[in-house]
């Protein structure tokens, strides 16, 4: 099947919904809301525990988990089902789609890796910077959401992860569509 993508538009919609206030995993994957079929409403309460590096507990980016969460509506049986996605049979627990599912996160995880350094949202944020006693400080886990200020987008590179993820997930649509 050849589609094509607007990767940029999409990248620009991700932006602006981490902009209203979505977290990063919520930015990711509602940007492809209308292409699953899936309401946005649905899509953000799907993806919301994810933020943060999953919960605000700093570990996988959720950007990158917004994307995962993705592939995960996106590989199907061996055959791949006609679209649009039948989003209502269970193909599961198929070992052969897990299999495929796993390989296709595991690519999406390492070029993730390659273009940012890590999938982890605390490495990410450089919260384990050692000090200079060689002591790495600990991580105080809060549920609070920082304030959205132009502070917090400067020192952030949030919006980065967000765009990362949405080009490399476009760049697997269009390289499986080939």
């Amino acid at each position: 099947m050849n589609k094509s993508i607007d990767t940029e538009t999409l990248v620009a919609k991700a932006v602006d919904y981490f902009k209203q206030g979505y977290n990063c995993s919520q930015s990711v994957a509602m940007t492809f809301s209308d292409y699953y079929g899936i309401p946005e409403a649905l899509m953000a309460r799907l993806s919301a525990s994810f933020g943060g590096g999953i919960g605000r507990m700093r570990e996988t980016c959720g950007s990158a988990c917004g994307m995962f969460m993705l592939a995960g509506l996106e590989v199907q049986n061996t055959e791949d089902a006609p679209e649009p996605l039948n989003l209502v049979d269970n193909p599961y627990p198929s070992q052969e789609l897990k299999k495929k599912n796993y390989e296709v996160v595991q690519k999406l995880a390492a070029d993730f890796r390659a273009e940012t350094g890590s999938i982890i949202c605390k490495e990410l944020l450089g919260l384990n910077k050692q000090r200079a006693d060689g002591t790495i400080p600990e991580i105080q886990i809060v549920a609070t959401p920082e304030a959205r200020t132009d502070e917090y987008y400067r020192k952030r590179p949030c919006i980065r992860m967000v765009e990362t993820a949405v080009r490399i997930y476009c760049r697997y649509l269009q390289e499986k569509w080939s």
